[in-house]
C-alpha cells in the first residue's frame, strides 16, 4: 500500500520555500505521493478554512515537480466545475508529461457557494457540470498525439451516492476525505455494487485520512481514522490495507491556519508514521 501526504498550499506560513521543504521532506521520508488542495477565489467562505495566500495547484505542482525526482504529485481535490474541461485536460496532460508521468488528478464538485458565484458558475449544477467535464476530459485525453496524457489516474472524491456513482463511472480510485473506519468499511461494498451495476471495474480505494498523533488513545465511535496514538494510526493503516486500499493519503492539517506557521509539528508526525512503516 502506498502512502501519501496532503501538503497545505495555503495559509499565513506558506511560501515557496516552505512548499519546497514540504515536498522534499515527504520524498526524503519515503512517501509515495504528495497532494495539494484547490481554490481559485478566496471568498469569505473559503477564507474561513483556507486563508490566503493560496497557491494554485497546477502551478504549484509543476514547480514542485522540478524540486523532486520520484514522488507522485496530485490534487485533493481539483474542483472540476471551476475551469473549462479542455483547459484542465491540457494543464493536467502537460504537467504529467513534464513530470515524467507522476500526476494523480483527484477531483470533486466543490462546496463554496460564494466562490462559485465569483467565478460565474452555477452552484446548484456543480454535480452535473462535474460529470460533463470529466467526460470531456476523458475524450480529450483519447487524442494521444495532441494531449499525450499518459494515462493520468482520476481519483473521485466525495461521500454522497452521486459521488460514488461518479467514482464508479469515471474513477481509477474513490478518494473519500476524513472519515471513520466504520464508514469506510460500510461504504466500500456499496461502491463495489455500483461499479458492478454499471458494468465497470471496481475503482481502487484511496482515502485521505486525518493525521493527528496523541499521547493517549482516542476512543469512541466518532474517532476519525488517523487520529490517536501512533499505535492506533498504524493499526488504521493496516486495517485500510486489509480493506483493499491501494493508497492512503495522510492529512496533518487539523483546521487552524496558524499551523502553517509551524510546519515542523506536521513533519514530526509524518516522520513518526514513516518510521513505523520502515520498521514493518
Amino acid at each position: 500500500m502506498r502512502l501519501g501526504v496532503n501538503v497545505p498550499n495555503f495559509g499565513p506560513g506558506t511560501d515557496p520555500g516552505v512548499l519546497r521543504r514540504w515536498a522534499q521532506t515527504a520524498e526524503g521520508l519515503g512517501f509515495d505521493l504528495l497532494m495539494v488542495s484547490d481554490h481559485v477565489v478566496i471568498t469569505p467562505d473559503v477564507a474561513q478554512k483556507y486563508p490566503a495566500p493560496f497557491y494554485e495547484p497546477f502551478t504549484t505542482l509543476a514547480w514542485l515537480a522540478g524540486c523532486t525526482s520520484r514522488i507522485a504529485l496530485g490534487t485533493t481535490v481539483l474542483i472540476v466545475p471551476y475551469r473549462h474541461p479542455l483547459l484542465v485536460a491540457r494543464m493536467a496532460a502537460n504537467l504529467n508529461d513534464l513530470s515524467g508521468g507522476r500526476l494523480v488528478l483527484g477531483v470533486g464538485v466543490g462546496w463554496a457557494r460564494q466562490e462559485f458565484e465569483a467565478l460565474g458558475v452555477a452552484h446548484e449544477r456543480r454535480g452535473r457540470l462535474t460529470d460533463e467535464h470529466l467526460a470531456a476530459i476523458r475524450a480529450a485525453w483519447a487524442g494521444e498525439h495532441d494531449y499525450r496524457s499518459g494515462g493520468i489516474p482520476i481519483w473521485v472524491g466525495g461521500n454522497s451516492d452521486a459521488a460514488l456513482r461518479r467514482a464508479a463511472r469515471f474513477g481509477e480510485a474513490w478518494h473519500p476525505l476524513r472519515n471513520t473506519m466504520s464508514y469506510l468499511r460500510e461504504t466500500w461494498p456499496r461502491l463495489k455494487d455500483l461499479a458492478a451495476g454499471q458494468g465497470r471495474p471496481v475503482p481502487d480505494l484511496a482515502p485521505r485520512i486525518m493525521l493527528r498523533v496523541t499521547a493517549s488513545p482516542v476512543t469512541g465511535p466518532d474517532r476519525l481514522a488517523g487520529v490517536g496514538t501512533i499505535e492506533q494510526i498504524t493499526d488504521d493503516l493496516e486495517q485500510l490495507r486489509l480493506l483493499g486500499a491501494g493508497t492512503v493519503v495522510l492529512d496533518p492539517f487539523s483546521g487552524d491556519p496558524a499551523e502553517t506557521l509551524h510546519p515542523e509539528a506536521a513533519w514530526e508526525m509524518i516522520a513518526a508514521v514513516a518510521a513505523r512503516r520502515g520498521a514493518r
